[in-house]
Parts: structure tokens; C-alpha cells; sequence
């Protein structure tokens, strides 16, 4: 639900949001990133609630990690998301033809580049890791624009200026209201249609394996995949270093024919998406959005406190890169889950994690 804001409201957020960009221009990039990661740091510090949440989620991905392994991880990603906002407001002034290949390193393109130049139609996704933003701008740079989905900011007066900043080289933005016509002619014409898609998508959604827990997500990808047969890329932007220099790169090509022979095919498409949104964070977890309710909804057997389903099961069981030690661990995550609503073992209120290292998302 779009919240409801007075005018005076609406342009004083607007106005102090164009005087921050226009002070942000005044300084040097990297000068920028350093106050911005400053700013991350003291975010961290003082916002409780969302560092108790991120030190949870990151607990539960990643069992194995120490307390302070978890606390420095947290930390960064916070950084991180601040100096992601300072970088968009820096992209159009320094991503251009002339300059992107000294701030863009290709990792594992060249089969995403084959297809764009032969103007095959597709899907490209990726998660709330890296910088999400500067990936669309780089193939709209190179001649590839996508058309991205993505819910309108509350604010109108802003979202037109962050919208003028994103279609500067070419990305169009879908409203998620009412998509699904503009979604499909987008690949009937031969375009690249561009989701971030690691989202929950409610108790309704398909639950598929994320970081070893049953996460719900949204079914619209697969569907549409399936029914215009276009393949998927899983792709990412990840930041390596100081002064605006990224990674862009891929962790799957989810071809039709990969799913073809499929006993669900759109059960299969959708973990092996997730599995790919869960490779880029592994390989760059301190640019991860872990204050992001991933695990919020779970199954309608969870929540009935009913078996585990048999066809869910066996779904998980057919996906060809879990194991049966897995599959187990899955379900045994299910039968005892501990959500991020609050329960769970006591908080330290040093570290914001679980004083005896258990998962307790």
C-alpha cells in the first residue's frame, strides 16, 4: 500500500534529497564512499532492530560462522547499502562508452553476450546483492536496455528523479501494478526483461530451498519463462574495490531445454534461480540486503504444524545439485523452524547475534 503524503512533505524530502546529491557531487567519489561507509557504521550501531534481524539471517545462512564473523558481516553489509545509494547518484557521471571498461570487469558473459547480440529474448534476474542498479545501466549502455520490474517509490516527486536517473542510458521501469501485458510484449519484441528476485512473496508463494531453509518466492518468473520459452540469466554486479570498480558477471544460464524433461518444471526453474541468487551472496555476503525478511512467510504445513507434504518432498529430492543429507535438513528445518518474528534464543546486546551461535531466523 502506497502511503499517503502531504505536498509539504513530499518536496521537503525531495528537496533535501537533491541537496544531498548535489553535495555528493561536489566531492570526489571514493571521498563519497568513505563517508557513506562511515554513515553505514553508525547505522549499524544505532539502529537495533534491523542489526538484530541482519546478525539473525546471517546466523541462519551461515551456521558454521563465530559471533564476531557474523557482527562484521552485518556491519559491512550496512556499509555497503549506504555507499550503494551514494553510487547511484555518481553512475551517470561516471559510467559512459569511453570509461566503463576501466570501472567494469567481465566475469563469465560471453554466452549472455552471444545471445543479447543475436537479440534473443530473455529473462535476466538477480538478488538484493552487489549493486543491482548499475547492472541494468551497463547493458543499456552497451545498446541492451532492459526493462526492469520494480514498485514505485511512495514519493512521487522522488521517484521521477530517481526514474530519469535509471533510464538515462536506456532502463525502462515496469510499475509492478498491472505488468503482466507490458511483461510479455517486452519478450515478444525480442527484449530483456529484468527482475530482482529474491523477494518474499507471502504465504502463496512457491517455497524453494534458500540458504538451507524453504524460502517463498514468487511464481511470475517461471511462468512467464515457460510460457514464451525464453531462457533465464542470473547475473550480478558485485563491487571489488574502491572508486567505483564492479564485477559483472553470471551464476546460471537456465536454458528451456534444461527444463523440458522436468517432472515440475516450474518448481525446478524456481530453486535453480534461487540456488543461483544464493551463489552470488556466498561469493560477496557483506553486499547482501540481510535485514531483508527472506524467511518471513513459511509453508501452510509449517504453520498448521502438519506433516511435511510428500510431492514437496519429492520435488526437492529431484532437484539434481541437492543431496538426500540435504533434503533431511530441509525438512528438519521445517518440523523445528524459528522465524524472525522475535522467538528464539536471547539476543547479546553487544553483537546483536546469538549468544550460543544457534539459527535462529
Amino acid at each position: 500500500m502506497v502511503r499517503k503524503q502531504t505536498p509539504v512533505g513530499m518536496w521537503s524530502q525531495y528537496i533535501a534529497a537533491r541537496v544531498a546529491a548535489m553535495i555528493l557531487g561536489m566531492f570526489d567519489v571514493q571521498v563519497n564512499q568513505r563517508t557513506a561507509a562511515a554513515c553505514g557504521r553508525a547505522l549499524f550501531r544505532f539502529d537495533q532492530r534491523h542489526r538484530e534481524r541482519a546478525c539473525r539471517s546471517i546466523g541462519s545462512a551461515f551456521p558454521q560462522w563465530n559471533a564476531l564473523d557474523v557482527e562484521r558481516t552485518a556491519q559491512a553489509s550496512f556499509e555497503h547499502f549506504v555507499q550503494l545509494v551514494v553510487e547511484v547518484c555518481h553512475t551517470p557521471r561516471i559510467l559512459c562508452m569511453d570509461t566503463w571498461p576501466r570501472h567494469v570487469r567481465l566475469a563469465n558473459l560471453g554466452p549472455v553476450i552471444e545471445l543479447l547480440n543475436r537479440g534473443q529474448p530473455m529473462i535476466m534476474l538477480t538478488g538484493h546483492v552487489g549493486n543491482w542498479e548499475v547492472l541494468g545501466y551497463w547493458l543499456g549502455l552497451l545498446g541492451h536496455p532492459v526493462e526492469a520490474i520494480a514498485r514505485p517509490i511512495d514519493n512521487p516527486l522522488i521517484n521521477q528523479w530517481l526514474l530519469g536517473i535509471r533510464q538515462h542510458q536506456g532502463l525502462r521501469i515496469i510499475t509492478k501494478w498491472n505488468a503482466t501485458n507490458r511483461m510479455i510484449d517486452v519478450l515478444k519484441r525480442g527484449g530483456v526483461l529484468g527482475f530482482v528476485a529474491d523477494q518474499n512473496a507471502g504465504d502463496k508463494g512457491l517455497f524453494v530451498p534458500f540458504f538451507g531453509r524453504l524460502a517463498s518466492t514468487y511464481k511470475s518468473i517461471g511462468l512467464l519463462a515457460i510460457d514464451q520459452q525464453v531462457p533465464i540469466v542470473c547475473g550480478y554486479a558485485h563491487r571489488i574495490g574502491p572508486g567505483f570498480r564492479y564485477e559483472m558477471g553470471m551464476t546460471d544460464l537456465i536454458q528451456p531445454s534444461d527444463w523440458a524433461d522436468q517432472a515440475d518444471p516450474l518448481y525446478y526453474i524456481t530453486a535453480r534461480y534461487c540456488r543461483a541468487i544464493e551463489l552470488m551472496v556466498r561469493a560477496r555476503p557483506e553486499q547482501y540486503l540481510w535485514v531483508h525478511r527472506r524467511w518471513k512467510s513459511r509453508p501452510r504445513h509449517e504453520r498448521e504444524g502438519k506433516p511435511f507434504p510428500k510431492s514437496l518432498r519429492q520435488n526437492l529430492e529431484l532437484l539434481p545439485w541437492i543431496d538426500q543429507t540435504q533434503v533431511d535438513r530441509l525438512v528438519q528445518s521445517c518440523n523445528g523452524s524459528l522465524t524472525d518474528s522475535g522467538s528464539g534464543p536471547k539476543i547479546d546486546p553487544r553483537l546483536g547475534v546469538s549468544a550460543v551461535g544457534e539459527s535462529i531466523l
